[in-house]
């Protein structure tokens, strides 16, 4: 049985570590680019994209900088994590998003974290 691959994004985005990490930590921020509504109970967030709803849980976090998820119908090696990296010298912020797909579906998987993460972006105003 084929397994789930990782694979990596990095997107350079102007905002301050601190409100990037609402936006992938709060509700009320994920609302705005990456689901149609977030809610989050003892740590399992649910989201809901066109009435489906998937559940994942915050396994791993660390305050402005990552959060890690993982869905709870998923493979148990796999999770997706939005991290927060600030380059010391620039102070370039970007967002590396590590994820897991099927081989045959890491494009398209690719295509729609550009596409929220463009989505994102706008709604910064960056």
């Amino acid at each position: 049985m084929p397994e789930k691959k990782k694979f990596q994004l990095e997107y350079e985005i102007r905002s301050s570590p601190r409100i990037l990490y609402s936006f992938i930590s709060e509700p009320n921020g994920l609302t705005q680019w990456f689901a149609d509504t977030v809610t989050v109970r003892d740590h399992v967030y649910t989201f809901t994209w066109d009435d489906e709803q998937q559940k994942a849980k915050m396994v791993n976090y660390k305050e402005n900088k990552l959060v890690r998820f993982k869905w709870l119908d998923d493979e148990p090696q796999c999770y997706f994590e939005m991290e927060i990296l600030q380059d010391e010298l620039t102070n370039d912020v970007a967002l590396c998003i590590t994820d897991f797909a099927f081989e045959e579906a890491i494009a398209e998987r690719k295509q729609i974290w550009d596409n929220q993460i463009d989505y994102l972006i706008s709604v910064l105003g960056a």
